[in-house]
């Protein structure tokens, strides 16, 4: 049997290769990963970084159990991060003003940020230590903020071209999320609401500039 090596332990490959829960006996194995990233999500926002070993007794579940959920501690912190499945972040009855849609979205966008603070910094740390290839896989890279910006600016679309709103848009997330908050508090020396004061007053004079003179486009491919 193939084996390799996870965090120090030999796992066999086909643990690695195909999802654990997948094969039989799915819905109590559905349980216990939901037990071990709960675990991990509790752990993290406690202020650590836990290894497999810690969510499994958090969890009341074996080390060998939980290995054969998560071959590693990436894999595990990954799937604890929070959940932004949201496929909109505008209110049900979103006014037609881009100003206030951009508002009710970085509103929102941040109320998740400082939320689930611990566990987005985990990300982040994780997303500046990881490769190309596991970085983009990170939920970080995403882009799911990118498409929340977007619906809201939609109203605007007559007014700046395509490439000139993705500008703003990335300009927009640049200054807001977690790595603006962390720069903001951290850095800056600011109170968590002053930072998300900031960040809103951010994306609507970025806006109201790029109304005024649109931002530069490039002839790169745009990330999304």
């Amino acid at each position: 049997m193939a084996l390799e090596y996870h965090d120090g332990m030999l796992v066999p490959y086909w643990l690695v290769s195909t999802p654990y829960e997948t094969i039989g006996r799915t819905e109590q194995k559905q349980r216990t990963r939901h037990a071990l990233v709960a675990a991990a999500r509790a752990l993290v926002a406690d202020g650590v970084t836990p290894t497999i070993e810690q969510a499994a007794s958090q969890a009341a579940i074996s080390r060998t159990t939980a290995y054969r959920y998560f071959p590693n501690q990436r894999a595990l912190l990954m799937a604890a991060h929070p959940e932004t499945a949201a496929q909109s972040l505008l209110p049900a009855d979103s006014p037609p003003d881009p100003e206030e849609r951009l508002d009710a979205v970085i509103d929102a966008f941040t109320k998740i940020i400082v939320e689930t603070e611990a566990q987005q910094r985990t990300m982040l740390r994780l997303s500046l230590e990881a490769d190309d290839r596991e970085r983009a896989g990170l939920p970080l890279r995403q882009g799911r903020a990118i498409g929340w910006i977007e619906e809201a600016l939609t109203p605007v679309r007559g007014q700046l071209s395509d490439p000139e709103l993705h500008q703003l848009v990335l300009a927009i997330r640049s200054s807001t999320g977690i790595e603006a908050l962390a720069w903001l508090t951290d850095i800056g020396g600011l109170s968590r609401p002053d930072a998300v004061k900031l960040m809103r007053w951010s994306a609507q004079a970025l806006l109201r500039a790029a109304l005024t003179a649109p931002p530069p486009t490039t002839g790169t491919a745009l990330l999304r």
